[in-house]
């Protein structure tokens, strides 16, 4: 078997798509499994809509996916010479026409076809003509057999049968000498050995066209593969009215690109009952058999179980890097150090995103923030000042700080004071968390160190002083 080249070609004319991200990532798998080549070509010859915000956010969604491309990338505006070249062959070799007609005339017999009932397509009225009119713009067509069938022989879909007489004769270049997409692909494609062309199924009635441009320019068809459309979850075509449609999206809201990926490898291919792999298994087991024929529907509380399920049995150290931009963004500079990781280590098991889980460490970094006006309430008291001061006495006398030494102090001051053991637990949780629920009190008490413990209680000690109850 020849070495398998697969490819992603996205127009930075947008973010990178859901669907764009799931097909870059099948191609890039496919790469993988067969020890192949994964090439990246930005195809950007709409100069008008490309830009370099959406180039430079399709690259980064790629790199934080971890789908590293081994060639490129390429871009086909800095390729025309190369399109020329091939529009000119077809040209001397009889299988391209120059069109003389306006696109007023092409509209006038668009038309009138479709009052008379007939299917909307060009006529060939400049396929035989022999004059070349000086001065008068013209586009350059393809000349597509006029009788037969073109077969496209899909992995995905079985053979699929297209009839010749309904392919008009394609535009290739247009009358401003911009070539068009199913040609410049299908040169692209054969100039950089693609060996199989997996895409979404939107682009399947563009593949007999395709296949009858590589037959006139002798060059090898590649096999195809077309992937079902992702839809919403009300079974329409996934847009913005299903919520967010771009990676770039649910990196912001705090995925994590293994997640993700997991996620977009499941939206319609299995592998089993399997839901969850390893980057390394989807390498192994991922093959276009069992790639489903039926659309996938996007599921985004699957993608936030997913998501939970890797934030907590992930690395705390990785985690933790991944953080610090969320951290930052709450006005939290801090470093992924030791403190950070135990942190993070307490906020694994509830957080569902890294959104979620900077919103509930900013208490760890923040002491100044406004206790929760049920829980200030309810638990911040004056019978709780007594059991404080003793804490803070005792806590400032030179005892132990490890959880089990808290836990034992907390008992014994509480039974003292003549409270209940939670009672005191969660007066102490709003005062040093401003929340009633956090992680375990007297985990979060040592991550916080002495000082800033007896600091924080010193300062709810004044709140339930002063009788405000508006927070701290």
């Amino acid at each position: 078997m020849p070495e398998v080249r697969t490819r992603f070609a996205p127009s930075p004319t947008g973010y990178l798509h859901i669907g764009g991200a799931r097909t870059a990532l099948f191609n890039w798998l496919f790469a993988r499994h067969h020890r192949g080549k994964f090439i990246l070509r930005i195809e950007d010859t709409d100069v008008a809509r490309s830009s370099q915000e959406y180039l430079a956010a399709i690259l980064d969604g790629l790199r934080w996916l971890g789908l590293d491309w081994d060639e490129g990338p390429y871009f086909q505006s800095q390729r025309m010479q190369l399109y020329r070249e091939h529009v000119e062959r077809l040209l001397r070799e009889g299988k391209a026409y120059r069109c003389y007609c306006t696109p007023e005339e092409l509209e006038q017999r668009r038309q009138q076809a479709l009052a008379e009932g007939r299917k909307p397509k060009y006529d060939g009225r400049c396929r035989e003509r022999t004059d070349q009119p000086t001065g008068l713009p013209y586009a350059i067509r393809f000349k597509s057999p006029q009788e037969g069938v073109t077969i496209v022989d899909d992995l995905i879909k079985g053979k699929v049968a297209f009839d010749n007489r309904e392919l008009d004769d394609l535009i290739i270049m247009r009358s401003d000498g911009a070539p068009t997409y199913n040609f410049v692909v299908v040169v692209d494609d054969a100039l950089m050995g693609i060996t199989h062309v997996i895409r979404g199924d939107d682009h399947l009635n563009n593949t007999p066209r395709q296949i009858l441009l590589y037959e006139a320019l002798g060059y090898p068809i590649p096999k195809f593969a077309h992937l079902p459309l992702i839809l919403g979850q009300d079974r329409t075509r996934l847009s913005k009215r299903h919520g967010a449609t771009s990676v770039n999206a649910y990196q912001q809201m705090g995925c994590l690109p293994h997640a993700l990926v997991n996620y977009l490898a499941r939206l319609g291919w299995s592998y089993g009952d399997q839901e969850i792999f390893s980057r390394q298994e989807l390498i192994e087991k991922f093959s276009l058999e069992n790639v489903g024929k039926s659309a996938g529907v996007f599921n985004p509380e699957k993608l936030l179980w997913l998501n939970a399920h890797y934030i907590r049995e992930g690395d705390p150290r990785e985690i933790a890097q991944m953080l610090l931009p969320f951290l930052r963004q709450r006005g939290v500079e801090v470093e992924c150090d030791e403190m950070l990781i135990k942190v993070v280590r307490t906020l694994q098991p509830r957080a569902k995103t890294l959104v979620e889980m900077a919103e509930a460490a900013e208490f760890y970094f923040k002491g100044d923030f406004t206790y929760d006006e049920k829980g200030a309430r309810k638990f911040l008291l004056p019978e709780l000042s007594p059991f404080l001061i003793s804490l803070i006495q005792e806590l400032r006398s030179g005892g132990g700080f490890a959880q089990a030494e808290l836990e034992g102090l907390f008992r014994q001051l509480a039974a003292q004071k003549g409270l209940k053991l939670t009672q005191a637990a969660q007066g102490v949780r709003v005062a040093l968390t401003g929340k009633t629920v956090s992680p375990g009190l007297f985990e979060v008490m040592e991550i916080l160190g002495k000082q800033e413990v007896i600091k924080r209680l010193e300062r709810a000690l004044a709140y339930i002083g002063s009788g405000d109850e508006r927070g701290g």
